[in-house]
């Protein structure tokens, strides 16, 4: 195979650097600079905080977005392999199998170690266990 194969791909890549870059400027030129103090302050949910969080968002949260995004993601290659389900024959089978396995697994291995409980009060390193001179 010869590079002139690779010559409408190279053309294209170059075409993609030379817009964004194009973009790039464009937008910074062509933008006024006018910051003010209502575009300055924080915007959340059209609504403008009057103080800090009591508390910080607790590290269950973002482990459910982080798994939510790892099983969504998982899901796609299922997709990519059912529209290919004919031709992949029983070695794909045999694939995604295994994969489904390892995904199982993985929910199993989330769910054993409480990452998606929850109820702190029922969790076992959170119940209150009674002092030795209380217990007498």
């Amino acid at each position: 195979m010869s590079l002139n194969a690779y010559l409408p791909i190279a053309i294209m890549f170059l075409l993609v650097l030379v817009f964004g870059a194009i973009s790039m400027l464009m937008s910074r030129w062509l933008v006024t600079q006018n910051p003010t103090p209502e575009k300055l302050e924080p915007y959340e949910c059209g609504i403008v905080p009057l103080q800090e969080p009591l508390q910080r968002f607790p590290v269950k949260f973002y482990m459910v977005a982080m798994l939510f995004v790892l099983f969504d993601i998982e899901i796609v290659f299922l997709f990519a392999w059912a529209s290919r389900f004919d031709s992949l024959g029983w070695y794909g089978v045999a694939a995604v199998g295994i994969f489904t396995l390892l995904l199982v697994e993985t929910l199993v291995y989330v769910w054993k170690r409480g990452a998606l409980d929850w109820n702190v009060s029922s969790r076992r390193r959170r119940q209150v266990v009674p002092r030795f001179e209380e217990a007498a």
